[in-house]
This record gives structure tokens, sequence and C-alpha cells, in this order.
């Protein structure tokens, strides 16, 4: 008998956020035919080793079958890239980053570079620095970049070519990318999006993007 279980999608929200900030695109997705959930963690003031055992413990017992596809916006990407390469052993499926500096970001390093202001980004400065580079194999990872440039970037960086305000288009590619979009769209934008849900929703049934 066939499966009628709903491809299971797990939002990761960004830098700042919370899990609430991605009702609207996990609205689009379960209306589009997902199972789709939010996980929530604390991306200012928890270490990385939390992050990564949270998103184990909920992956591994999500109740149902097949593959746990992630969608993470920004830090988000970076997490779910940096939990596959961690837990191969997790059912992991495809991995679609919104606006993600896969190579890391300018921008957070500039911030971190500013004295006390550098604090805001907290335990999570290394990660976007540093970026999620080399991707893990075996994984179909995409990205979808923003390149309307309206953001607090501005204030304590500066960009080469295209970027969303936050996070440079460049800095979104990387070697062994499964599949790449430019949106015009901000990096705030990237989760309440329409044409982004879209996108999303075709990439974790097709693996494409466009």
């Amino acid at each position: 008998m066939e499966s009628t279980q709903r491809p299971r999608v797990l939002l990761l929200h960004g830098l700042w956020l919370r899990g609430a900030t991605l009702i609207p695109l996990r609205s689009r997705l379960r209306a589009a035919g997902f199972e789709a959930q939010c996980f929530d963690y604390r991306s200012v003031f928890a270490p990385m080793r939390e992050h990564l055992a949270r998103l184990e413990r909920r992956i591994r017992e999500w109740p149902g079958e097949g593959p746990v596809h992630l969608l993470g916006h920004s830090m988000g990407g970076l997490l779910a890239i940096e939990c596959a390469r961690a837990h191969p052993e997790l059912p992991i499926g495809r991995i679609l980053c919104l606006g993600s500096p896969l190579t890391g970001s300018l921008g957070a390093a500039a911030l971190a570079e500013r004295g006390p202001l550098g604090r805001v980004l907290g335990r999570a400065v290394h990660l976007l620095r540093q970026g999620a580079l080399p991707l893990p194999e075996g994984f179909e990872i995409g990205v979808i970049a923003g390149t309307l440039p309206l953001g607090l970037g501005h204030w304590f960086s500066r960009f080469d070519g295209a970027h969303d305000g936050t996070v440079s288009v460049a800095e979104t590619r990387a070697p062994g990318l499964h599949a790449h979009l430019e949106v015009r769209t901000s990096h705030s934008g990237l989760i309440l999006s329409r044409a982004v849900a879209v996108q999303a929703a075709q990439f974790m049934r097709e693996g494409r993007l466009g």
C-alpha cells in the first residue's frame, strides 16, 4: 500500500529571529502539500553544540518515514549544513538555504571587529564568519539568494556585486551546490516572498530551482 505521508520539511530561522518568523513560509509549504514545522533555537546565546544536539534530536524523533528536508534562512542554512556534516546517519533529504553566507559573511566579520557593537552576534560569530565550506558530500544543497539591497548591512559593511542588504550573492555560492537561484527580494524578504515559497516547494520535490 502506497504511503500517503506528506513530505517533511523542517524550517530553521536566522540570526536574532525566532521560529515564529517562519510561520508565513510554513503555511505556504503546508498549502503546497508538505508537513512543515519550525525549529526554534537561541541563535545568539547558545553554543553551536547545543543547536546541533537539539536539531539532531528533533530530526531523529520526528515520527514518520522518509527524509526530513531542511530549509534554513541565513544562519539557519549554515546550521542545517553543519548538522548534515556532523550526522550523516540522519534521514536528512534536500537542504535549501535562503540567503545563507556559505563562504562566510564579510558583514558579520566587519561587525565583529567593531568592539562592543560586535557582541550582538553572540556565539554565532564564528559560524557566520567561517561559513559552511567545504559542503558535505552526498547531499543536494540549493540556495536562493536575494538581490534587493535593503538591509542593515549598509551600516557596517561594503558589498561587491549584487546583495540583499545583508549577504552578497557571491557569499551564497560555493563549489558543490546542486542549484542556485537569484530573486529580487531583500534578506528578510526571502522568508516572506510567495515566489520563494514556490521555488522552495519545487526544490524539495524535484531538486531544482528556476
